[in-house]
């Protein structure tokens, strides 16, 4: 049995009953157990830890849906215990890692590894996202209903677009059968082939090969009417255009069950960022024009964008520090997903609300997982934030086992201070 634990003078902030307010919050045995503005304002419990945030804000724990790993088969560039260490100094308490891994997560047995794995080694929870296709290759579909029985959460090909239509249609139509959710990668394989920008004049005078931003709203567009045609839940892993939240508005207009994330470096970066080639923020899909960028702050503030999400990525320093065309995509982005979506309610982008609810509630409610609420009763998985602490990131002092971070040096004003899972510390930065 834990000790319990008492917070007094926080702000309480939860998206799920739209509460914002200063008060208390008791965790008793792993779980919420009491909750209110008046909570300890006369009398400090006499049992619990008491924790007092002077003013701090207490949401639910943060839920990062879209986090590339290493184990099993690259464990030199990211690990469950490195990643979760991540997580845990980010405010995260659950990831849902993907399945290119190698061997791929295409098996019940593997689903078991990674859980079995995680139990042992992470500090945060993990749940698995398994591969839509054998070995991701686009032809044949997984076995969806045994995967989810030993564990996964969703089903995706992640950074791949399953170009067959027929299998794609086959998949979605097998996954609605059981209400599994289907996790998309929007990009034109063909149209994308060798691509490492968009296409602008930017890429043009740089000299970078580029793919045109339409390559993602084409793939949304069939997508979308394969949901149509068989009523899967569809979520599109991130999205970084204009015209991808045009269909996806439309889609949700229609009553279609689908939903969408976009990454915190496509909130904060354009495609002028990448500067002298700076290969550190070749991301994939890649970072798109201003007019894409400020596309995507209003799609989460207006709610079409349901989810903000790290796409952690992780690369080791010799796949990096190559010219731009040749160099590895991905930024590790676990400690400054918080931050950098902070960033839009520091500037009046988004509600402060709007910006937790993408973080923590509205994946939990999309991904089925606990958490996400600070109602009496749920699982005390916690994140306790500064809002307004400045900081500048530094690289070297990122608990990743990689630090290719395209925020190197970045000014940012918010972070986690302490994160909480099942009730237990599992990070203490005050």
């Amino acid at each position: 049995m834990m000790r319990p634990v008492a917070f007094k003078n926080v702000r309480l902030i939860d998206p799920a009953s739209g509460l914002d307010a200063k008060g208390g919050l008791l965790v008793d045995n792993g779980r919420i157990a009491d909750i209110g503005p008046r909570l300890f304002n006369d009398a400090e419990p006499s049992d619990p830890e008491v924790i007092d945030a002077r003013g701090l804000a207490l949401t639910p724990g943060l839920i990062d849906a879209r986090v590339f790993t290493g184990e099993p088969g690259s464990e030199h560039r990211e690990t469950l215990e490195s990643a979760s260490a991540a997580a845990a100094a980010g405010g995260v308490t659950t990831m849902v890692v993907m399945p290119n891994t190698n061997p791929v997560i295409d098996e019940p047995s593997l689903v078991d590894f990674i859980l079995r794995r995680a139990a042992g080694t992470a500090k945060v929870r993990v749940q698995p996202c398994a591969a839509l296709t054998k070995g991701l290759k686009g032809e044949v579909m997984t076995e969806m209903g045994l995967m989810r029985e030993a564990g996964a959460v969703a089903f995706g090909d992640v950074d791949r677009t399953v170009a067959n239509a027929r299998v794609l249609r086959r998949a979605l139509a097998y996954a609605a059968t059981f209400d599994a959710l289907v996790v998309g990668h929007a990009e034109d394989p063909d149209l994308t082939a060798g691509a490492s920008a968009t296409e602008s004049e930017f890429a043009t005078r740089l000299g970078i090969p580029a793919a045109p931003a339409e390559a993602e709203a084409m793939i949304v567009a069939r997508d979308i009417a394969l949901v149509e045609m068989t009523g899967a839940r569809y979520h599109f892993g991130q999205v970084s255009t204009r015209a991808s939240l045009a269909l996806i508005a439309a889609a949700k207009a229609r009553g279609l069950p689908v939903s969408c994330g976009v990454s915190a470096h496509h909130l904060a970066l354009n495609e002028l960022d990448v500067g002298p080639y700076l290969t550190f923020r070749k991301v994939r899909p890649p970072l798109r024009s201003e007019d894409d960028r400020a596309a995507m702050v209003q799609g989460v503030a207006d709610g079409t964008i349901d989810i903000i999400v790290s796409s952690h990525e992780p690369q080791g320093a010799d796949t990096k520090r190559q010219p731009f065309a040749a160099a590895a995509a991905g930024s590790v982005g676990l400690e400054t997903l918080l931050p950098a979506a902070l960033a839009l309610a520091h500037d009046g982008s988004a509600p402060l609300a709007r910006v937790i609810d993408a973080l923590s509630t509205a994946p939990a409610r999309i991904f089925g997982l606990a958490g996400g609420t600070l109602a009496k009763g749920a699982v005390a998985d916690l994140t306790l934030i500064d809002l307004d602490e400045p900081f500048q990131l530094d690289a070297a002092m990122l608990h990743s086992r990689a630090r290719n971070t395209a925020f190197e040096g970045r000014k940012f004003q918010g972070r986690a201070k302490m994160t909480f899972v099942g009730g237990q510390c599992v990070f203490d930065g005050r």
